[in-house]
């Protein structure tokens, strides 16, 4: 069978290989013909040397869906022919997370989902929403997770407001969650046309900070000075300390990226002033994806794709991941 090969830690490394199927399978097992994978700024990371721990040679990708085509004897929670996308914690079942079921990542340290049969613990696939085609079940596992453990820790009722800084795939994802749950939702960008586009999303209001450099202001002034119930931080160095001034007393900020970088000062007096409650994501368990998917499916929401590739053009759609700028996720078909 084929798959999709990164031999190293730049892109210029990657190759379709051929590989062995996999074995029989056994108790709790699966067996899935995966049909689309999608990229997080994770895969963009791993496949430029920038994710520490990651393993080379790898099969690449960490979110990703397919079909079950055969399943071990004690699998009660999918069956032959069902839609899943793939947990990329494949050890990360339930509960709290630890370093060992933390440390095992599809397209990581584990094999993922550029490949054309995966044998993975049935525990770790969730049956997928039936209104959603393959490259959207395989845009949910990470961003979909994120957002919903982000909106559990924000206590996040109807009524409240979240911050959404950035227009990335988890931003986006969260925002559909968020409306789902009734929050007023308030969003930044450096592009009016990606604000706009966010408002048909259900974005209640938004925010350049380009024009508006000093964002956080305005959240306290669209909030009657209060400030946000959650801030979603995804950026990093750049935003941090705004995250900290936008949340309100006793609210969250919920740091998820690190795009503009890792290092940021920490204004100490203002968190322990505003017994702001700070706290890192890192996606979550297969129980909590669970937990997304089944509002997804109630709610009918859509997650957002920018552009969806051949598998045959890999080199391409790797080449757009790295330009960045997309507004919602890119897929890869793998349509082999």
């Amino acid at each position: 069978m084929y798959s999709i090969e990164l031999s190293g830690p730049t892109i210029s490394t990657i190759k379709r290989v051929s590989i062995p199927e996999p074995g029989n399978v056994g108790h709790g097992q699966a067996l899935v013909r995966m049909r689309a994978a999608a990229f997080n700024y994770l895969d963009r990371l791993v496949a430029t040397g920038g994710y520490p721990g990651a393993l080379y040679p790898n099969i690449p990708v960490a979110d990703g869906a397919g079909e079950v085509i055969a399943v071990g004897d004690g699998v009660e929670n999918v069956g032959v022919g069902d839609h899943v996308a793939v947990h990329p914690k494949a050890l990360w079942i339930a509960g709290r997370g630890t370093d060992r079921n933390n440390g095992a990542m599809r397209g990581v340290t584990i094999p993922g989902s550029l490949v054309e049969l995966a044998l993975v613990d049935a525990a770790s696939l969730v049956v997928a929403p039936a209104h959603l085609g393959f490259e959207a079940i395989a845009s949910l596992p990470i961003p979909a997770t994120t957002g919903w453990n982000a909106l559990r820790a924000g206590e996040i009722t109807p009524g409240s407001t979240v911050v959404l800084p950035g227009t990335g795939v988890t931003a986006l994802q969260t925002l559909q969650l968020a409306k789902a749950a009734g929050a007023r939702v308030i969003i930044t960008s450096s592009s009016d046309e990606k604000l706009e586009r966010a408002k048909v999303l259900g974005a209640d209001e938004g925010i350049n900070y380009r024009a508006t450099p000093d964002w956080q202001d305005e959240v306290l002034r669209m909030t009657d000075g209060l400030g946000a119930d959650l801030v979603l931080e995804t950026t990093g160095t750049d935003t941090f300390s705004r995250s900290l001034k936008a949340v309100r007393h006793g609210g969250t900020v919920y740091a998820i990226g690190f795009v503009s970088g890792r290092d940021t000062p920490l204004d100490l007096l203002a968190v322990i002033g505003k017994a702001i409650r700070v706290i890192g994501g890192n996606t979550g368990s297969a129980a909590d994806f669970q937990a997304a998917t089944d509002a997804i499916s109630a709610h009918r929401i859509e997650p957002v794709i920018a552009q969806a590739f051949s598998v045959g053009d890999i080199s391409d759609a790797y080449a757009a991941l790295q330009k960045g700028g997309q507004f919602g996720k890119i897929a890869i078909t793998l349509d082999w």
